[in-house]
């Protein structure tokens, strides 16, 4: 079993028990040899386009480049196909790709504008601006020269472009951001990785580490693109690069220790196998400090080194259990629950703790602090779900998934998932995929009803078909699969991965059963959906068949009546609810509807009442329009909330639940702050509706 360490240092990076280790998964030569064979079609076919836009008088190349920038576009979408492309620009360029084109001249080009241009543009405008950005690399680089276009000052515009679009490099798109791009989304995440990959990231650095701990905030269970991201800061530290003081790099040294030396033990880095062989002969006290630093590491960063799984695993095949709190890093009540289930937890450490999946640690270690193995049927599931046994589909759906397809057992990475879900359900995220009713409804169950979730899984995994009930229906997955076939899914986790295309399924077909009775079909479907702890009252401020704005006033009122402290009579919020936000992008202007889950109300720091809610989103810091910034910290939010002063919220709100018995029917909510609200709406999405209060 090999894991990569940072590039950085040298040494042997072989798990120490690598004999042990899942086994590889088969096939995945067959798929590398797969996708390398479409590669070279997509290549040939470019090289041909090429060629005959090269041949094309000057004056028509323009109108003739759509073929080029049809097979750019294929190429792009593919990994390794912006290397390829790159590979080419030379020759794109001298065969007339920019000409005619407001790209022609790549002095006059301003990075403000070309940011903007990837983000909003489409289609073939959205290509040569992909191409204009590889040909100024070439440029920067020297591999091309233009006597109008110094290389410092094409490594310059590059720079401010990818502090620009720093959330592409991380793959963590905003609603706005997954509709305005649509297909393309993914294509410009390769082509913007490409990018900094070949200038370095000297000049975007101090960005680039706020946004790894702003996104690292939110302790999503994917991080995939930030432990890239950190590798790509540590590679270019330790590079040559000129111009990188300490002060702008302040907070990598700590990202970079969580990840490959976060104890003595390891600090340099030194390889899985060197570490294991160092652990036998450290004394007692050695080891407990190896135990305080794991812990004290992951819990600053909500990032776990590959070398900690090393240690979990030393520790237990020596009788040295005693150091599971400290490498754990829990408090008296996680510590309480592993004395509890402690042949449990040291079945899931072996099971499901590997190199390959060191996050799983985060999630056994908010298992143990919520207490969630305290609910009886609990317990029994997990071990049902370590001996579970995979059906084909589900199987092929883990194997999709990095690092399945290279080194891990698809049994082993779902093991992993459901530990990671359990132990945080906010950090779920739909990632780059419209699932965000599935995404809500898996992270729902895990803070509300984590044997229901494990029963779904279950289902799922093992079954390939899972039974929900509409309105006493019985609805099966497997049969409506065939119905609603599962769309691929892109950056998710190995729960989502099983269990989204049922779930979807399901959904999509309770909207359909109710879908003639003329009201937003969510009033019967989420409650039927999710659970019976939904609120059966229903408020939208939506006219279903016009899309007309009615009684909006009296909406915004019941919301108060129902959720703010001091108009419901200081009603807490029992279980989490589902609500519909209407999303706005950064100028107020409506995206789309968006299922989100209002997690409580309470009052901030500074006195200010609000809203903490979950969003399904792999990144849930937001620019909504008209100062409406949605936070995901500093403002008394746990990990993975977000959250907004409470008329801010109400502002984009369009469909909530509650409990008909405990509203408050006519709260006395002054009529400046509801004024406030109305007006909120009025210049973001109600614009341009019939608006009735």
């Amino acid at each position: 079993m090999k894991t990569q360490m940072s590039p950085h240092v040298s040494g042997d990076a072989e798990g120490a028990a690598s004999e042990a280790a899942p086994a590889a998964a088969t096939g995945a030569a067959t798929g590398t040899g797969e996708a390398e064979a479409a590669l070279e079609r997509l290549t040939q076919r470019l090289d041909v386009a090429c060629q005959r836009l090269a041949q094309t008088s000057s004056f028509a190349k323009f109108a003739h480049s759509s073929h080029v920038l049809d097979a750019s576009r294929r190429l792009l979408a593919k990994p390794g196909g912006a290397e390829r492309l790159y590979k080419r620009i030379g020759e794109l360029t001298a065969a007339g790709i920019f000409s005619g084109s407001d790209w022609e001249e790549p002095e006059h080009l301003v990075p403000t504008l070309a940011a903007n241009t990837l983000k909003l543009s489409r289609d073939h405008t959205q290509i040569l601006e992909c191409l204009s950005e590889l040909r100024m690399v070439a440029l920067a680089t020297g591999e091309l020269t233009d006597p109008r276009m110094e290389p410092e000052a094409a490594r310059q515009f590059l720079a401010r472009v990818l502090a620009l679009n720093l959330r592409l490099i991380f793959g963590a798109a905003s609603e706005a951001e997954r509709v305005q791009l649509g297909r393309n989304l993914e294509l410009l995440q390769h082509h913007q990785r490409f990018i900094a990959e070949r200038i370095g990231y000297g000049e975007v650095i101090e960005e680039l580490i706020a946004e790894i701990w702003r996104i690292l905030a939110q302790r999503p269970i994917e991080v995939g693109h930030v432990k890239e991201m950190i590798t790509n800061v540590a590679a270019y530290l330790e590079s040559d690069e000129p111009g990188v003081t300490a002060a702008r790099t302040r907070g990598a040294e700590r990202l970079i220790s969580a990840l490959y030396g976060p104890t003595r033990g390891c600090q340099e880095d030194p390889g899985l196998s060197v570490y294991a062989e160092r652990l036998p002969t450290m004394d007692e006290q050695a080891l407990r400090n190896e135990a305080l630093g794991f812990g004290r590491a992951m819990h600053d960063t909500g990032l776990v080194s590959p070398y900690h799984p090393v240690f979990l695993r030393y520790v237990l095949d020596n009788g040295n259990s005693e150091l599971l709190p400290a490498a754990l890093g829990l408090s008296s009540t996680g510590i309480d629950a592993l004395g509890c289930y402690a042949e449990l937890v040291h079945t899931l450490i072996r099971e499901a703790v590997w190199p390959e999946t060191a996050q799983a640690i985060y999630g056994l270690a908010g298992v143990l602090e919520r207490g969630v193995l305290y609910g009886a049927p609990v317990a029994p599931a997990l071990w049902r779900q370590i001996n579970l046994p995979l059906s084909t589909a589900a199987t092929a759906r883990l194997r999709q998934l990095p690092p399945v397809g290279e080194t891990l057992e698809p049994r082993t990475a779902l093991l992993a998932g459901v530990l990671s879900l359990l132990g945080h359900p906010r950090g779920m995220g739909q990632g780059n995929n419209p699932t965000c009713q599935s995404a809500r409804a898996l992270a729902l169950w895990s803070s509300n009803d984590p044997d229901y979730l494990l029963q779904v899984v279950a289902w799922a995994a093992r079954d390939d078909d899972v039974v929900a009930h509409f309105e006493g229906l019985p609805l099966s997955s497997s049969v409506l699969l065939g119905q609603y076939p599962e769309r691929a899914l892109a950056d998710v986790d190995a729960v989502s991965a099983v269990t989204v295309p049922h779930l979807d399924a399901i959904y999509h077909e309770m909207g359909r059963l109710c879908a003639s009775r003329g009201e937003d079909p969510h009033r019967w479907v989420n409650p039927e959906l999710h659970g019976w702890w939904v609120g059966r009252g229903f408020a939208i401020a939506v006219k279903v068949s016009s899309g007309a704005i009615v009684e909006f006033t009296t909406f915004v009122r019941r919301f108060y009546g129902c959720y703010h402290p001091l108009y419901n009579g200081n009603t807490p919020v029992i279980h989490p609810q589902p609500a519909g936000v209407a999303v706005t992008d950064s100028t107020g202007s409506f995206i789309g509807w968006h299922a989100i889950t209002i997690e409580r109300v309470a009052v901030d720091p500074e006195g200010v009442v609000r809203v903490y809610f979950f969003n399904p989103n792999n990144d849930s810091t937001q620019d909504w329009g008209n100062g409406v910034l949605v936070s995901t910290e500093g403002a008394g939010e746990r990990h993975g909330e977000s959250s907004l002063p409470f008329p801010q919220f109400v502002s984009r709100l369009y469909i909530f639940h509650f409990d008909p018995r405990e509203a408050v029917s006519d709260p006395a909510v002054p009529a400046d702050e509801l004024d406030e609200v109305v007006e909120m709406a009025r210049h973001s999405w109600a614009a341009g509706r019939e608006m009735s209060l």
